[in-house]
């Protein structure tokens, strides 16, 4: 069955197809502000495009995908933290570029076919050229200090992603509440949006030319996307990608921008996934609950486990991840290896798994495919189908050759008896669940049951 996922602008389940001659998926999302680690909010959205990007590949072939991701190397938060640590710009972002890498390896995401930088001179050129674009065409103007701005009542057709309209929300400065912007006295309305940015002296030496008429500085934020995916992809891409927080305004701006340029629709389908909860409660430093992955397998959990963990959802929905969860992946990931043991001599006799397969492909459904894959996994019934199994493992990107976690050296019977247990309490079977329970008990196994797992610990001193 081909691909259908959610259209952010249109609400509807619409089939992903490429449009190009060529027949090759041109794919783009946007990618991490590399001034610190990201976390596992950030990751989630990571995660789910890697699996979108394995399902185009799986779809279409290989050779018939192109995946474009962004680093952006320059801004307020990465001059920043240059500045406070005394650092050249370019040697802070390296650092978290590689560390970022670093994470999506452990973390089994494919890497891009590109992934350009805001500070790269040929990226910077591109994006010069689309502000003198926008600029001769009547979109976007000059402010008295150098800056350059982008014209939102020149775009007829702003707010349509985001229904920023239809919410009756005021843009720009005034936008939930938010205090003036600082540069809200250069802008000829409030909702204009900044496409370079004038020099100014906390930048310190980080500055390049602007486009004709303009001050030295750098690019503003939005611009960079709408630059190196036009260089990288074409004028119109067949799938935008990135977190629900991007959605307004970053997207919206991209689509103003890139569409009052090049006269051409900018992406034929939008797709955002929800934030991620952490305990129930928004991630932020001062609750502790704001986790990068290196802090995770600290714990002891394995970056596998992680990677279940944010697969549990649907990508569509917020999330709510928990240590209990954790633990509950590894053993589910305990099982799955287990299983694929168990196909290992076996040849593809017929698509057994392919009914996961098709949760996948029918709006990223993550939770329906891990459903579909133990329901099948343990009816024992019919011929063996390791490629089957196989070809789910990896849409889903799972790699059970990784370890698993040290703390989580459960027996894969005992493993296998737990997500027995834990489904039937999920059927509401609580006569089944108890029998199971006592089965775990006998063997030297408790199950601690939390709200969105549970965790296995041994009985034996």
């Amino acid at each position: 069955m081909p691909i259908r996922l959610h259209d952010s602008l249109t609400r509807q389940l619409r089939e992903l197809r490429p449009s190009h001659p060529d027949g090759v998926f041109r794919f783009y999302n946007c990618g991490p502000t590399v001034y610190a680690a990201a976390h596992i909010g950030n990751f989630r959205t990571f995660v789910v495009n890697d699996v979108l990007r394995r399902l185009l590949e799986l779809e279409f072939g290989p050779d018939k995908v192109k995946h474009v991701r962004n680093l952006t190397d320059v801004d307020d938060k990465t001059i920043k933290r240059a500045r406070d640590e005394g650092r050249p710009l370019a040697e802070v972002t390296k650092q978290w570029t590689d560390k970022f890498h670093a994470d999506c390896a452990a973390l089994n995401c494919l890497p891009p076919h590109a992934e350009p930088r805001a500070t790269d001179p040929r990226y910077m050129r591109e994006q010069v050229s689309m502000i003198e674009c926008l600029m001769e065409k009547g979109n976007a103007y000059r402010a008295a200090d150098g800056s350059v701005y982008f014209k939102v009542s020149s775009f007829p057709g702003y707010g349509a992603l985001s229904r920023v309209k239809e919410r009756e929300l005021q843009i720009g400065s005034a936008l939930a509440g938010k205090p003036p912007a600082a540069d809200a006295d250069e802008k000829e309305d409030g909702s204009d949006f900044a496409l370079w940015k004038a020099w100014k002296p906390d930048d310190g030496t980080n500055k390049w030319s602007g486009p004709r008429g303009a001050a030295e500085g750098r690019p503003g934020w939005h611009i960079e996307c709408s630059a190196m995916s036009k260089a990288l992809l074409g004028e119109t891409i067949d799938l935008h990608t990135g977190g629900v927080d991007l959605l307004f305004p970053h997207h919206e701006n991209e689509i103003a921008q890139s569409e009052c340029c090049n006269g051409q629709p900018f992406a034929r389908h939008w797709y955002h996934s929800e934030h991620l909860l952490v305990d129930g409660k928004k991630m932020s430093k001062s609750l502790g609950n704001l986790y990068t992955l290196d802090e995770l397998t600290a714990k002891g959990f394995s970056p596998m486990a992680v990677r279940y963990a944010l697969l549990a959802g649907h990508p569509r929905k917020q999330l709510n991840f928990t240590l209990d969860s954790l633990h509950a992946a590894e053993s589910a990931l305990a099982s799955l290896r287990a299983h694929r043991a168990s196909l290992a001599a076996a040849g593809a006799a017929h698509d057994a798994f392919a009914p996961a397969l098709a949760s996948l492909q029918d709006d990223l459904n993550t939770p329906g495919a891990l459903g579909a894959l133990f329901t099948i996994a343990n009816r024992k019934e019919g011929e063996p189908d390791a490629a089957s199994f196989d070809r789910v493992m990896f849409g889903l990107g799972l790699d059970l050759h990784q370890p698993a976690a040290s703390q989580t050296a459960v027996p894969t019977e005992i493993s296998a008896l737990a997500e027995k247990r834990w489904a039937a309490k999920a059927a509401k079977d609580f006569a089944a669940a108890d029998a199971l329970r006592k089965e775990l008990t006998a063997a030297g196994w408790a199950m601690l049951d939390g709200k969105d797992g549970y965790k296995l610990e041994s009985l034996k001193k």
